[in-house]
């Protein structure tokens, strides 16, 4: 008889990029957390293991989203904690950082305990919540950071509320410093932005719609670097989308500044022509089709140079992590004109499929693509998550290299489908993920047992 708290997945190919494992092997589960990684498959007995055949696959750590919309309290009708995670799991995610803009907002001890809670309860991933910087994410005021810190959320953002007040953020750094926790700051000055609803460029003028200099980012950047040296403390910036906010960056970590930085998956492979509404083609005249809502989105899709540029930043590790920026709407969200819209793409669960073509096309490593969703999020947290290391949680996601997919947003488990890939086909997708030890979302049957 199989005990059911042990899982062997066998002969798939490991890559775990912290613990520089890149080959076919065994990977041992007991009791939820990671048994063994043996040198080569078939070398262990497995009487008594439920078995997984995982031949042809990729054997991943379970991925980690830094920054994930779950609109749980006070937007349930865009997504709950219960949808959003089943999204994630979907998605190969077996943790994600809940930002702070929720109704109530995560600015006190009782919501953020409330959140963890109920993610216990609601959740089949592991949720941590993000703490605001200020109260209510006005920035007038700051938040109790160190409640907030002992109540267990990994890190302080007002989100989409830029803290304008350059002395406010000069004080969240140097009070973040006391709990060891980063400060993550949206990279906009809006004033700069000037209520741009797409990035300034031919494709907004022939659009006709208000475009957003790609400065308002990154002088935002800037002035948050300057601040993290000054104070001596950590800093992460969110989403970065722009070739001058990366040389902002570069110049900072050469300098020393304890910094890191994500870029989204929609960032890295989507540009602003994309919002013509024809799958990044170029009209030759435009049309109502023109005006695709689900590409508007917070930073706005960027120029074919900026995305050039980002993929050669998380290449060369200048750009840190991928995070999801998972931003659920309701349907009335984006089925109005293209300046009414609300910004935000659904994400979760098209994430590791859609950067998965760059590592097609030889634009970035397959492993360098795993460590951006593994590893080094895991660093950031500072937590042991992230490795398929001996004891750790056993945390796993199983991905079909070769499989061939079309979104389909009616599919998701999210309760939202803003997303701009519809009827795309992508290469390469989630099979199956495992949460310490258990099966959370599977594509199709591929277990046998043994003993």
């Amino acid at each position: 008889m199989v005990a059911r708290n042990k899982l062997a997945i066998t002969g798939g190919r490991v890559i775990d990029p912290g613990e520089e494992i890149d080959q076919i092997s065994d990977v041992l589960i007991s009791n939820g957390r990671i048994e063994k990684i043996t040198l080569r498959t078939g070398e262990s007995k497995l009487d008594g293991y439920e078995v997984i055949d995982a031949t042809g696959m990729i054997i991943s750590p379970g991925f980690i989203d830094l920054h994930t919309h779950l609109r749980d309290p006070g937007q349930e009708w865009k997504e709950t904690i219960t949808s959003g995670t089943h999204a994630a799991a979907n998605g190969g995610f077996t943790t994600v950082c809940a930002m702070p803009n929720t109704d109530p907002v995560q600015d006190s001890a009782a919501t953020v305990e409330d959140v963890i809670r109920r993610s216990g309860v609601d959740g089949i991933v592991r949720v941590l919540p993000i703490g605001a910087i200020s109260v209510g994410q006005r920035g007038k005021q700051l938040a109790p950071m160190g409640e907030l810190a002992d109540a267990g959320v990994i890190g302080f953002s007002d989100d989409g509320n830029p803290v304008e007040d350059a002395n406010l953020m000069r004080q969240a750094l140097a009070y973040s410093a006391e709990v060891g926790l980063p400060v993550i700051n949206h990279a906009e000055d809006k004033k700069i932005a000037g209520g741009g609803v797409m990035t300034a460029g031919l494709v907004a003028t022939r659009l006709g719609l208000a475009g957003a200099p790609n400065e308002a980012e990154t002088a935002m950047v800037a002035r948050d670097l300057y601040l993290a040296e000054l104070t001596e403390t950590r800093l992460h910036i969110p989403h970065i989308s722009t070739i001058g906010s990366i040389e902002v960056l570069r110049s900072a970590k050469d300098r020393g500044v304890d910094v890191t930085a994500e870029v989204t998956p929609h960032h890295l492979t989507l540009n602003e022509e994309w919002v013509f509404g024809l799958k990044g083609e170029v009209p030759s005249s435009v049309g109502l089709q023109s005006y695709d809502t689900n590409t508007r989105v917070n930073p706005p899709l960027r120029s074919k140079a900026d995305v050039r540029a980002l993929i050669d930043a998380l290449r060369e590790g200048v750009i840190d992590i991928i995070a999801t920026d998972h931003a659920p709407h309701a349907a009335t969200d984006k089925v109005c004109t293209y300046n009414e819209a609300a910004p935000g793409i659904n994400v979760l669960e098209t994430a590791f499929s859609s950067v998965f073509a760059l590592v097609n096309s030889k634009k970035i490593s397959l492993v360098r693509l795993i460590e951006s969703l593994t590893t080094r999020p895991a660093s950031i947290l500072g937590r042991d998550l992230g490795r398929l290391r001996k004891g750790f949680p056993a945390d796993i996601t199983l991905i079909h290299p070769s499989a061939l997919w079309v979104v389909d947003p009616s599919t998701f488990a999210s309760k939202s489908v803003n997303t701009p890939l519809a009827g795309v086909e992508l290469r390469g997708r989630i099979v199956r993920t495992i949460y310490q030890g258990k099966t959370v979302f599977q594509s199709q049957p591929e277990v046998r047992k043994n003993g």
